[in-house]
């Protein structure tokens, strides 16, 4: 089992930063993707970023260049920080964590994009 609290949202300014952080506990070392989806109201769940076991990084390619995914490993945590915001970026974002058995999600974190 894999545990995962997700902090770091709420309102900011178009234009403005925020960053997400992901704490993971259980069985961290059967994680190998630890990442971030967003959804809206009557979209499906979209993903943000990911960073594997090894760093490796992805993103959509609409967050290129302005969210950047890093990883804490002496605390087991997942960072997303998010610049030059836009509020078409509006969403509640939810952290996961991916095993080779099943897909772990935190409860979600509100992000609100307005002036």
């Amino acid at each position: 089992q894999v545990q995962l609290v997700e902090s770091g949202g709420g309102l900011v300014q178009p234009g403005g930063s925020l960053r997400l952080s992901c704490a993971a506990s259980g069985n961290i070392f059967s994680i190998y993707f630890t990442g971030w989806y967003r959804q809206t109201p009557g979209k499906q769940r979209e993903l943000v970023a990911r960073i594997s076991s090894g760093d490796i990084t992805n993103y959509a390619d609409s967050m290129k260049g302005r969210f950047t995914i890093s990883r804490d490993s002496a605390k087991n945590t997942v960072h997303l920080q998010m610049n030059s915001l836009k509020p078409e970026d509006t969403a509640l974002y939810y952290c996961y964590a991916q095993t080779t058995t099943k897909n772990y999600w935190g409860q979600g974190t509100q992000v609100t994009v307005s002036s």
